[in-house]
């Protein structure tokens, strides 16, 4: 039997206090809406549908070609919302689930299990539910002998009511032959004035159908609703990615301190030290050592790399290379095999060849580094003129003497020497030395004269 997804998300999050519709607040790498159909993908469904309402065109476009979405406008209530959502299915007449856009903690194991114990009972509707420590604002389960009875408000509960700890999560199954007839039935005879999806629940009971109800761990019924739920939530959505990581055979040595996206892949036998942040596309080959302190985003590290307190933003390291401490690699830098960028050195948009070092303090923009190659300290290749950028080219096991400025653009040639102090205006050939520096001269006495003027000056 085929199974539709409908998802709300249509809602515009008030008490997140942001401009940004509610779904599209990302955590771990991902939006709550995306975690959310993410999870929908394990039950293989014919067609997913997404209702929108504010920000509907930035939502939607957010969304892969596979789920389709349709406006709520205006907007009363989460039954009109189910409503709205069936009328843009193919073919409404199998399995529903019906699941809200805020809740990133659900699993595609947990809504599997929920569609399997759906049709196992052969109910009409399904309710997900979890059992609060305490279950105060939730609507509570009230079970019966063939059930669920009905689902009271926390507003609307008795004394005895209120001591019951199962709660809703707004995540349904329903039969889709009887779901639209009841959404038909149901009224806005409420203080908001709008359409509520429980309440098809207790007209599937009047009409004497069987609902029943599936518990699932407490932390997959979280929604967010503000920036403190979201804080929540990552918390745990990062504890299940390092979780999985370190069965796989990744270590780290607190993982309570490391910060991975959904996105980032680490390869086994990878090692990872605290404070360590991975966002985007992120790949960490085996062998390597990460941190800490190291934040990259959208980078590629190789196999046997060591990085160390490093700030990296698409940049590519190849295996056995090493970064920092203390070093920025900026988009389109690229270390080769073996490589090294060491302390206080900025790379951008520059190859380190294989085996080249840049060890301290040293800018490398637009430029491009043979193999075996050695910049010395406080070397900085001056690329912009004021109007353009420039490429600096250094070829294969040249020594660039300490603090040598480099005027782009400007070749240096293989086996080429630069000596310390010089600033390089034009090529270098091949074995060659270049320097550019004015002789040294000394004036004898300076420091004393140089007192006895301050002190006439200060009378």
């Amino acid at each position: 039997m085929s199974v539709e997804v409908i998802v709300l998300a249509a809602g515009k999050g008030t008490r997140m206090r942001s401009e940004m519709a509610k779904v599209l607040h990302e955590v771990a790498g991902r939006s709550l809406l995306d975690w959310v159909l993410s999870a929908s993908r394990s039950l293989d469904p014919v067609e997913s549908t997404v209702v929108v309402g504010h920000q509907a065109e930035a939502v939607a476009g957010t969304m892969s070609d596979e789920v389709s979405s349709v406006i709520q406008d205006p907007q009363h209530g989460t039954g009109h919302a189910a409503q709205v959502g069936m009328g843009n299915l193919a073919d409404p007449t199998g399995t529903i689930v019906v699941i809200p856009g805020d809740m990133p903690l659900i699993t595609g194991q947990a809504l599997t299990e929920l569609v399997a114990h759906h049709r196992e009972t052969g109910a009409v509707a399904t309710v997900m539910t979890v059992v609060l420590d305490d279950p105060t604002g939730y609507g509570r389960i009230v079970r019966g002998e063939f059930g669920v009875d009905s689902i009271v408000e926390d507003r609307d509960a008795t004394p005895a009511q209120k001591v019951i700890n199962e709660v809703n999560t707004s995540v349904y199954v329903f039969e889709g032959t009887l779901l639209g007839d009841a959404l038909e039935s149901i009224t806005p005879d409420n203080s908001q004035r709008e359409y509520y999806l429980t309440d098809v629940i207790a007209h599937f009971v009047t009409a004497g159908h069987t609902v029943s109800a599936l518990s699932v761990p407490a932390e997959m019924g979280i929604g967010v609703n503000t920036h403190a739920q979201l804080a929540d939530v990552a918390r745990v959505l990062r504890a299940r990615i390092n979780e999985e990581l370190l069965n796989s055979g990744v270590w780290m040595l607190d993982p309570s301190r490391v910060y991975i996206d959904a996105g980032v892949v680490v390869e086994p036998g990878a090692m990872i030290y605290p404070e360590v942040y991975l966002t985007g596309r992120t790949t960490i080959g085996s062998g390597s050592a990460v941190g800490p302190n190291v934040q990259a985003e959208s980078c590629e590290i190789g196999q046997d790399a060591v990085v160390q307190q490093a700030v990296m933003i698409e940049a590519i390291v190849g295996r056995d290379a090493l970064v920092g401490p203390f070093a920025y690699l900026r988009p389109g830098a690229v270390l080769e095999r073996g490589a090294k960028v060491g302390t206080y050195v900025e790379i951008k948009g520059s190859t380190v060849g294989a085996g080249s070092k840049v060890p301290h303090l040293s800018y490398v923009g637009n430029a491009t580094i043979g193999e075996k190659t050695n910049i010395g300290a406080g070397t900085i290749t001056v690329n912009y003129d004021g109007y353009a950028k420039h490429a600096t080219t250094i070829g294969d096991r040249v020594r660039i003497g300490s603090d040598t400025m480099l005027i782009a653009p400007v070749h240096v040639g293989d086996d080429a020497v630069t000596g310390a102090g010089s600033v390089i205006t034009q090529d270098v050939p091949d074995g060659a030395l270049g320097v550019s520096r004015d002789p040294q001269r000394n004036i004898d006495g300076y420091a004393e004269k140089r007192r006895k003027r301050a002190e006439k000056e200060s009378g």
